[in-house]
């Protein structure tokens, strides 16, 4: 049996996080993955914009809706602004929007790191420090959390000072992707700089991420990082059913892992469709939002490309179950199926604010401006 994670009052047993990830992780995929793990693990929603949530936008408004059964419920907020920052964390505090926040100084994507937002803001040593000191004495009782990536490139590693810096201001955990914001999702995660991040900051808790496929590849980081919890992104792209086995190895039933046939697959892409319906409030527009998911459940699957691209394209419940009821549903789980998945793009240069990397104290030039205004990444 693993160590609990504690999250403030919360505690996360096993120690396994689903990854916050733009326009996935949203209410239903959180169910799925929920119902596939017995309730067990923290599932963070996708990333809101402070500004947006602030202002009440609509969208982000029911991005922030959590399902009866979800508890603890976590919210991942980015923003560049303290002001706007702790005016978000506080409106979540009092208005009990959320029982965990977590902060984004991860996101790599240029509409976010062009404001100094998301990976980029660690380089601001001062910067981050407000915007920790806003958000954790806003929060009141609310733990606060931080993902991070290394650094910019290799030439602006930050994650040590970054690290020490969220200690001194009441941050009750850290995770980190093991890449720089130049790699992307490319290469392969330096799982060392966990183990270094660990050493480094004892005081609490610190979560590894980055190239988790599999149960067995959780285990192994933490075996060879010492870090005290997992944050699983990509690896559960079409496979919710991922923290099923997490759970398993963690409570040392390694053996249980979950093989699914095509057709277990397919009522999963149903159910997960027709959340997403009821969540919209629409069938046809939850189906044309599943339509991203199709590739990632068919993967390794023997399914011809005329027939991946019919599926890719439905905007009915019915389209899509009829669809799938064509294939070879009698196939097991392929062989090829488990590795590597989504994203793989890497070394791009990351782009910033004129003048970004000239001193890594100066915070001038970021105001609320800066503050994209809407949410999902």
């Amino acid at each position: 049996m693993s160590t609990p994670l504690q999250i403030g009052p919360h505690t996360v047993q096993p120690p396994v996080v689903l990854a916050p990830m733009a326009g996935i992780t949203n209410a239903p995929f959180r169910t799925l993955c929920r119902e596939f793990s017995g309730g067990k693990g923290l599932f963070v929603s996708e990333m809101i914009t402070t500004r947006a949530l602030v202002e009440r936008n609509e969208k982000t408004m029911q991005l922030i809706h959590f399902d009866a059964s979800e508890r603890p419920r976590s919210i991942q907020l980015y923003g560049v602004d303290p002001a706007t920052v702790g005016k978000a964390v506080r409106m979540i505090a009092e208005e009990d929007l959320a029982d965990h926040i977590d902060l984004n100084f991860g996101c790599p994507v240029p509409k976010v790191t062009r404001k100094g937002g998301g990976s980029a803001l660690p380089f601001k040593r001062n910067l981050l420090r407000a915007i920790l000191r806003e958000a954790v004495s806003g929060a009141g009782d609310l733990p606060v959390t931080m993902k991070m990536r290394k650094g910019i490139d290799d030439d602006h590693i930050t994650y040590l000072d970054a690290g020490r810096i969220a200690v001194e201001e009441g941050v009750t955990a850290i995770a980190l992707h093991g890449r720089t914001a130049a790699q992307h999702y490319g290469g392969t995660a330096d799982w060392d700089a966990i183990a270094r991040l660990k050493e480094h900051v004892p005081e609490i808790p610190v979560l590894g991420n980055g190239d988790i496929w599999s149960a067995e590849d959780a285990l192994r980081m933490v075996r060879e990082t010492g870090c005290d919890g997992v944050v699983v992104g990509r690896g559960c792209l079409g496979r919710p059913w991922l923290f099923a086995d997490l759970v398993a190895a963690f409570e040392g039933r390694t053996e249980d892992i979950a093989r699914p046939t095509l057709r277990e697959v397919a009522d999963v892409m149903v159910r997960h469709a027709t959340l997403l319906g009821e969540w919209i409030g629409d069938e046809s527009r939850g189906v044309i939002d599943f339509r991203k998911h199709v590739a990632w459940y068919l993967k390794g699957f023997a399914v011809g490309s005329e027939m991946r691209k019919r599926l890719a394209i439905t905007s009915s419940l019915e389209e899509l179950r009829s669809g799938l009821d064509e294939l070879d549903l009698d196939q097991p789980w392929p062989a090829g199926a488990d590795g590597p998945r989504g994203r793989t793009s890497g070394n791009n240069r990351v782009v910033l604010p004129d003048g970004w990397l000239k001193d890594p104290y100066d915070c001038a030039g970021v105001g609320e401006d800066a503050e994209l205004d809407t949410s999902g990444g």
